[in-house]
């Protein structure tokens, strides 16, 4: 039996998020390998038995010490949402050390977690989307200026962050510093959208050498002024229709340009491609090269809709590796 990393944690606001997700996978893979949830906190590393006692990574080739033994894992599953599982510098740590791992290599992560510079790759490609602008931490922040760019309301976001963390709508002039202000918090870039005032969407794609899988698509109806971090985890907060209520062809777009999104940018495992529709018109918002898999999540939803158990959905991209 093959023996798996978890790898759970991080070190932005999404550490809670990240445990959670590592356990749900931890859960769906017990039953087909000896499976080890590896907490990284800063230069933290360690594995805690059932007893609470903490063990240490070996950052030299990435194995697990014991006072009994020294596990070398045979692969890595990434549960890591935003840095460093998201944004490439684990992927680049693992291809160091020859260890394979599940998620997207170094070079797609980190373009993919920068927003500005993901929608810029894409939009060369033609993929439609909303208008935006990046400013940077010590950048005069001209206000008239942003708001004739980008109009009003407006998505103050962090550059490169997920669950929603920093995140401000923005409706009138003398918010916009404030919000600013709230989303460099999280990061030292911040990306200024355009609203589009239509529903939000959101598809998950898995790609092995062996199987593709688009999933169903999920409408997020969110009960807050948008889909925040309150509406993606809190029960009640949201309603998440899969798969969603539209016309046979809105869907197959959706599914198809998510496909095509995840060749573009050369993605590997499981991802989410995230939309906004106007009628049948469909603008990019985001992708998540390592979505949430809480109970919570969007894609552990689809897979059910789709009839497929995550035991299968996660093994399938752990097997993959060894293809």
């Amino acid at each position: 039996m093959r023996t798996i990393a978890i790898v759970a944690g991080g070190d932005s606001s999404e550490f809670e998020v990240s445990v959670k997700s590592a356990n749900e996978v931890g859960k769906a893979l017990s039953s087909r390998y000896i499976v080890y949830i590896i907490m990284i906190r800063g230069t933290n590393w360690y594995w805690e038995d059932q007893q609470g006692r903490f063990h240490n990574i070996d950052k030299n080739d990435f194995s697990l010490v014991t006072d009994e033994y020294r596990i070398r894992f045979d692969a890595v599953f990434i549960a890591i949402h935003g840095t460093p599982g998201e944004n490439g510098f684990l992927q680049g740590y693992f291809n160091m050390m020859g260890v394979p791992y599940t998620s997207c290599g170094a070079f797609c992560s980190a373009l993919t977690f920068n927003k500005q510079a993901c929608k810029l790759f894409l939009k060369e490609n033609k993929i439609p989307m909303a208008d935006a602008i990046l400013i940077r931490k010590g950048d005069k922040t001209d206000t008239k200026n942003i708001i004739k760019q980008v109009g009003l309301p407006c998505f103050v976001k962090p550059n490169d962050s997920g669950s929603s963390f920093g995140v401000t709508k923005v409706k009138k002039s003398e918010e916009l510093i404030s919000a600013i202000e709230i989303a460099f918090k999280e990061s030292n870039e911040v990306m200024i959208e355009a609203f589009i005032d239509g529903r939000e969407v959101a598809c998950g794609v898995v790609k092995t050498k062996k199987r593709v899988i688009i999933l169903p698509v999920t409408e997020i109806i969110s009960k807050n002024e948008f889909f925040d971090y309150e509406a993606k985890y809190t029960p009640g907060k949201s309603i998440e229709v899969t798969p969603a209520d539209m016309p046979e062809v809105v869907t197959d777009d959706i599914q198809r340009l998510s496909s095509l999104i995840y060749d573009l940018l050369g993605c590997k495992g499981i991802v989410r491609v995230d939309f906004i529709i106007i009628g049948q018109k469909l603008f990019f918002l985001e992708i998540n090269t390592v979505p949430g898999m809480t109970e919570e999540s969007l894609v552990p939803k689809q897979a059910e809709s789709a009839g497929i158990l995550l035991e299968e959905l996660y093994s399938m991209v752990v097997e993959d590796i060894f293809e």
